[in-house]
């Protein structure tokens, strides 16, 4: 009888010591509805101005040299019009203790063949895991490409604004301008690449391991990303300086900032 009435006072229905509160006690006010699964939250203040609308071209990104660190970014300005390839998928070993390891490295180029182009690599356990990670490595890395003319300044640039090179390992690539309706003068690789970049006539040179189909694309991306490294006397006018788009938008930031 004691130890009835005992457990009638105590009760076993609140345990862990919480007394009233129980577990319902914890939150306060609403609960907040979570977003949906696909839903973009963006968790940088580019992010945020890009979804936003803020932001409504790539080129604004490019203008003041902004990192991108979400590849949603891209995806939101771009669109449909960004499409990737893989370039290369190899397999690469590490000696371990147990044997080895074998993982797959996926090198996968995007571009929307308008001037914009990104390069990516992962490596992964699976084919397929690799391939995602590199495209949207490849999104992250997205650069613009100038492109010019060779000879008469008519139609739409078709060509490389000069010659450029790039390297990677032993690898050494040469763009060459070409006349109009030269096409692309090289390998599959490069071609790929060009042709997703939105170049349609150039010449190329190689020298070096270009089997090396990783370096080899890598080399390409450079000797792309060095087209707006040179000024030609039509870009001289004196440069104006405007406030970066975190620094224009800064009271929209700190008024629409939410604390996770």
């Amino acid at each position: 009888m004691a130890d009835d009435a005992g457990a009638e006072k105590k009760g076993f229905g609140r345990g862990r010591g919480r007394g009233d509160r129980g577990r319902g006690g914890r939150g306060k006010g609403p609960r907040k509805e979570k977003p949906a699964k696909d839903e973009w939250v963006p968790v940088t203040k580019l992010g945020r101005l890009v979804k936003d609308g803020k932001i409504k071209s790539v080129e604004e990104i490019f203008l003041f040299s902004l990192p991108i660190k979400e590849y949603q970014i891209v995806d939101h300005l771009i669109g449909p019009a960004l499409r990737d390839e893989v370039m290369k998928i190899m397999p690469v070993q590490k000696q371990t203790t147990a044997g080895q390891r074998t993982r797959f490295k996926a090198y996968v180029a995007v571009g929307d063949g308008n001037g914009h182009i990104g390069l990516g690599l992962k490596c992964a356990k699976e084919v397929a895991t690799s391939i995602r990670g590199a495209i949207i490595h490849a999104k992250m890395n997205l650069i613009p490409i100038r492109r010019g003319y060779w000879g008469f300044n008519e139609g739409r640039p078709h060509t490389v604004p000069c010659k450029v090179t790039g390297k990677c390992g032993s690898v050494r690539v040469r763009l060459i301008p070409a006349p109009r309706g030269s096409g692309i003068v090289a390998s599959v690789v490069p071609k790929k690449l060009l042709n997703m970049a939105g170049i349609e006539d150039v010449y190329s040179s190689s020298t070096g391991h270009t089997r090396t189909r990783g370096n080899l694309a890598v080399a390409v991306y450079n000797a792309l990303a060095k087209t707006y490294s040179f000024l030609s006397p039509e870009m001289w006018q004196p440069t104006v300086f405007t406030p970066t788009p975190q620094q224009e938008h800064t009271d929209y930031l700190a008024k629409t900032h939410v604390k996770h």
